[in-house]
C-alpha cells in the first residue's frame, strides 16, 4: 500500500462514528481512502453516509494522528493489509464485521492451507494441556496453520505445540504490535515470528484494554475453517469465540470433560446445546471436516492411534477389511463374547480407532 493511501486509511479509522463496517462500505464504493476525504457531501450521501456523520470527514486532525502511526509502521517493519488486498485472510473477508486493516509481523503464509483455531481457558489443567498437545501432534501430517490468542493457558499451549511440530502458528492479539501482553510470553515472540507471526487490528502502541479481546476473538473465529474449544468454564472468552464462529457459519468443536470439572462445563454445554461437535481426537476433526480422507487417511491413522492390544488389533483389522458391522457380527466373527466386546469397543473408541454408529454398528476410523 502506498504511503499516501495508508495515511488516508488510518485517518479513516480515526473519523468519529466510523467503524469497520462503514469504513469497508466506503472503501468498496470509492476504491480509495483519499477520495473519501476529497469527495463532496452528495457523493457521501449516495454511498450511504448519514447527514449527521458527513461533517466528521472534514476533521483534518485525523491526518496528523495517521501520519504519526504510519511513521511507526514504516520504522518498525510492520506489514499492513487492507480487506481489499489479496493477502487479507480469505475467510475473514466474508465476515461483515471483519477489521478494515490487519497489522502483522513474521512470516505468515495463508495460501492453500487448512487453518484451525484452538482456544480455551487461561487455567488449563493437565488434561487440557495433554489433549491440546496430542491433538496438534496428531494433526501435524495435514500441515495446518494453528491460530490462537497468545493468552495464558490453552492459547499458548496451542502455539507451543504448533512450534514443536514445525507447524505455522498465528497469534492474534488484543493490543498493538509494539506492546507485549502478557509480559511472560515475550520469549515466544521470536519463535512465533520465525514460523508464523502475529496479527492485530490495533494501532502499534495500543494497550490491551478488556474490550479489545472480544474484538480479537472475532478474528480468531473468522479466519479459520474450524474453531476448537479445549476447556472452558461456563462463562469465558472461549465461549464468545465459539459463538462468533457459529455466527460466521464455521465448524465448532468442543472437548468433553467430567460434569464436575469447572473447566469442562463450558465445553459440555456447547455440546449439549448442539453449538459444537464433540471432539475426542484428531480423527473426529478430520472426519467432520472431510479433510484429505482418500489421500491422507492411512498415513495419518498410524500417527493418530496409540498402540492397540492384540484383541483390539483383531477387531480393528476386521473392521478395516469388512467396513461397517454390527456388534453381534463383530463378536461372532472375531470370537469375542458380546459382554467382553462392548468393553473393548469402548476402549477403542476412546483411542479414536473406531467410531460408533446408530444401531450398534461400528466402523474403523
Amino acid at each position: 500500500m502506498r504511503h499516501e493511501e495508508l495515511v488516508s486509511v488510518l485517518a479513516l479509522q480515526k473519523v468519529e462514528g466510523v467503524g469497520d463496517i462503514i469504513a469497508k462500505k466506503l472503501l468498496s464504493h470509492f476504491k480509495s481512502a483519499r477520495e473519501i476525504f476529497e469527495t463532496g457531501s452528495r457523493d457521501l450521501r449516495e454511498a450511504g453516509i448519514g447527514t449527521a456523520l458527513i461533517p466528521k470527514f472534514k476533521d483534518k486532525s485525523v491526518f496528523a494522528k495517521a501520519e504519526a502511526e504510519a511513521r511507526i509502521i514504516l520504522d518498525s517493519g510492520i506489514k499492513v493489509c487492507c480487506f481489499l488486498d489479496e493477502d487479507y485472510p480469505e475467510r475473514l473477508k466474508h465476515c461483515v464485521d471483519g477489521p478494515l486493516l490487519l497489522f502483522s509481523t513474521g512470516n505468515i503464509d495463508l495460501t492453500n492451507r487448512k487453518i484451525i483455531s484452538i482456544v480455551g481457558t487461561r487455567n488449563a489443567t493437565a488434561y487440557g494441556n495433554e489433549f491440546c498437545r496430542k491433538l496438534v501432534s496428531d494433526l501435524a501430517p495435514l500441515n495446518p496453520i494453528i491460530v490462537s490468542g497468545f493468552a495464558l493457558g490453552i492459547d499458548i499451549i496451542a502455539h507451543q505445540a504448533a512450534l514443536e511440530n514445525d507447524l505455522q502458528t498465528i497469534a492474534v492479539i488484543g493490543n498493538g504490535l509494539k506492546q507485549v501482553y502478557p509480559k511472560a510470553h515475550k520469549k515466544y515472540i521470536g519463535p512465533i515470528n520465525s514460523n508464523g507471526g502475529f496479527f492485530s487490528e490495533f494501532w502499534s502502541n495500543a494497550y490491551p484494554a478488556p474490550e479489545n479481546f472480544v474484538r480479537r476473538n472475532r478474528i480468531v473465529a473468522g479466519m479459520s475453517e474450524a474453531t476448537i474449544i479445549i476447556e472452558s468454564a461456563e462463562k469465558g472468552g472461549s465461549l464468545i469465540t465459539a459463538n462468533l464462529a457459529n455466527d460466521y457459519n464455521r465448524d465448532v468443536f468442543a472437548v468433553p470433560g467430567r460434569v464436575s470439572d469447572v473447566y469442562s462445563q463450558g465445553c459440555n454445554k456447547l455440546i449439549k446445546t448442539q453449538r459444537a461437535h464433540l471432539l475426542t481426537g484428531a480423527a473426529d476433526l478430520i472426519y467432520m471436516m472431510n479433510w484429505d480422507l482418500k489421500t491422507d487417511a492411512k498415513p495419518i491413522q498410524k500417527q493418530l492411534f496409540v498402540s492397540l492390544s492384540d484383541e483390539e488389533q483383531i477387531i480393528y483389522d476386521f473392521l478395516v477389511q469388512n467396513g461397517k458391522e454390527t456388534l453381534d457380527v463383530i463378536a461372532t466373527d472375531c470370537g469375542i463374547s458380546v459382554y467382553r466386546l462392548s468393553s473393548v469397543l469402548l476402549t477403542m473408541e476412546l483411542k479414536s480407532a473406531i467410531r460408533p454408529l446408530p444401531g450398534k454398528v461400528f466402523e474403523a476410523i
